[in-house]
């Protein structure tokens, strides 16, 4: 027989961790500043938190952002689906028996991708708490102890874009995501242009799209910005439609990244097939923590690059998430968006921060973040 591993005998040898309470909180939380992204701009995030409590009193936390063009979740149907659902199969069951309590929740609710995945996380959170192991050695172990964070540009103008940029860069932030597809097509290349110029040739400088570009104008960006060496322009295009992906990359002279498109592993071997070069992995797409997990690694075996990326704007408790699937997967090549820092105000007592270029992988167990209640109910919002 197979000896068992330090984190299976730490969590085997424990009493059970049964739960007694789940709460499905919404919460609007307020950005420092509007985010403009194609087809909407963001000005408050509406996020579901799940608080999970077991019978001794332990508490693991959970976070998704509602994401109706991209999940398909609204805030109303977040509560929902872990209110009605999937909070009533919880109460009472073993929180050690993740695996089979995550898969008893898949069968009684499909799809509800970002409520199945802050349910995990507090899952994690709460096993990670009550054995006292930080939440990457339940996923895996940690391959890195920091991440290079992104940081996201999308002004009216370029002279706005560069000035943020080398404000950003002051603060730490040494990669750089330009929003695209809300201007017209010649403008967005100027821009890209503009900042890379301001930048310099070494600043890593990727593009997002969000679906927004017809095949024609997605060809003449990346025609038009090639001398600005794009690490990746992600999603230029319509999330279905694969045979214009398939002709963009055969023509890009850049890397082209998927995001919308990418929900299961058969989407990343469906676009990988497109030939794409990389992937954005959210918790909220996937369904959670060990999907994501899983998909970094057949992303690896495919060979396609990873980006990890928590939505706009969700709290430290997501961005902690993050943190840890960055350490673990096997690389994050394109990089990790973290989105507490767009947030006026965040809810746990110690943000992760970022200090020389890094964010440090949270310390203590499970998230490693503490929350603080007070505020939570401070930005409770109703539905």
């Amino acid at each position: 027989m197979e000896a068992r591993t330090s984190i299976e005998t730490a969590i085997g040898e424990r009493e059970p961790l049964i739960i007694r309470r789940v709460d499905a909180i919404p919460v609007a939380l307020p950005l420092k500043k509007a985010v403009a992204m194609a087809g909407t701009t963001v000005s408050r995030a509406l996020n579901i938190l799940v608080r999970i409590e077991a019978a001794d009193g332990t508490v693991g936390w959970g976070e998704a952002a509602s994401a109706p063009t991209m999940t398909g979740d609204t805030l109303g149907g977040l509560v929902a689906a872990v209110r009605e659902h999937l909070a009533p199969l919880l109460v009472g069951e073993d929180a050690w028996m993740r695996g089979a309590l995550c898969r008893k929740l898949e069968r009684a609710l499909y799809g509800n991708t970002g409520a199945h995945s802050a349910i995990e996380l507090a899952l994690l959170d709460l096993a990670g708490r009550a054995s006292g192991l930080p939440l990457v050695d339940l996923i895996g172990g940690a391959r890195r102890s920091a991440v290079a964070p992104m940081w996201l540009l999308g002004n009216p103008t370029p002279d706005e874009d560069v000035a943020e940029a080398h404000a950003k860069h002051a603060e730490g932030f040494g990669f750089f995501k330009l929003k695209i597809g809300t201007k017209p097509v010649d403008r967005e290349i100027a821009s890209t242009l503009a900042l890379r110029r301001a930048l310099g040739p070494a600043m890593p400088l990727c593009a997002d799209a969000n679906c927004a570009l017809a095949f024609a104008d997605a060809r003449r960006y990346v025609e038009g910005a090639r001398e600005a060496a794009l690490v990746f322009v992600e999603q230029p295009l319509a999330h279905g439609d694969l045979g214009a992906l398939a002709r963009l990359t055969r023509l890009a002279p850049m890397p082209i990244g998927a995001d919308e498109g990418i929900h299961s592993l058969a989407d990343i071997e469906a676009h990988a097939k497109c030939g794409v070069n990389g992937v954005s992995l959210k918790l909220i797409k996937l369904g959670g923590m060990s999907a994501a997990v899983e998909a970094a690694q057949l992303a690896d075996r495919l060979g396609l690059a990873v980006n990890v990326a928590a939505k706009i704007a969700e709290s430290s408790i997501a961005s902690a998430a993050a943190i840890h699937l960055a350490c673990a997967v096997p690389a994050v090549e394109w990089g990790v968006s973290l989105t507490h820092f767009y947030l006026a105000g965040d809810i746990v007592k110690a943000t992760p921060a970022i200090g020389d270029g890094m964010v440090a992988l949270p310390g203590g167990p499970g998230l490693g973040i503490e929350v603080d209640e007070a505020a939570v109910e401070r930005v409770r919002t109703d539905i």
